[in-house]
């Protein structure tokens, strides 16, 4: 009985702090700062029947600090959990590790359908002409997108 009696008491603590009035403001410096301005843009094309889709585009917010952005219309097969984000020189996932992947730049990992935003620190070289989306897991892609 004593093992019940605490996950009981924690779990009525958090619901009386989760109905707490105070307003937290969180400033994300993953998002663009005032308007995000699209410099380039591209559709995602499914591939392994992953369905990936949507709207990916590459662009500065107000500071001019640059953003990939993907579409409130993103979605991609999120079963795997290891679905990884690259900027490409072209639409094939062209591993070379020892030359440190010279024709790639991991972005960041896709965790979310809808709208996301990755910080691009620095910015990203005009070389880089596609998104892909890998999965590390099955050793696959899910998706790509050029942006022009």
């Amino acid at each position: 009985m004593k093992n019940l009696f605490l996950p009981i008491v924690m779990v009525f603590a958090g619901l009386a702090a989760c109905n707490d009035d105070e307003s937290i403001v969180t400033i994300d410096s993953a998002r663009p700062d005032g308007t995000f301005a699209s410099m380039k843009s591209g559709s995602f094309v499914e591939q392994n029947g992953t369905g990936s889709k949507g709207m990916v585009e590459l662009g500065n917010d107000s500071g001019g600090v640059q953003f990939l952005r993907f579409g409130s219309d993103f979605n991609t097969n999120l079963g795997t959990g290891t679905v990884t984000v690259y900027l490409s020189t072209s639409k094939d996932f062209n591993a070379d590790p020892a030359n440190g992947n010279p024709d790639l730049r991991l972005i960041g990992v896709v965790n979310k359908a809808g709208e996301m935003f990755f910080k691009m620190e620095p910015a990203a070289a005009a070389k880089f002409t596609h998104v892909i989306l890998w999965c590390g897991s099955a050793n696959i892609p899910f998706g790509y997108a050029a942006i022009n």
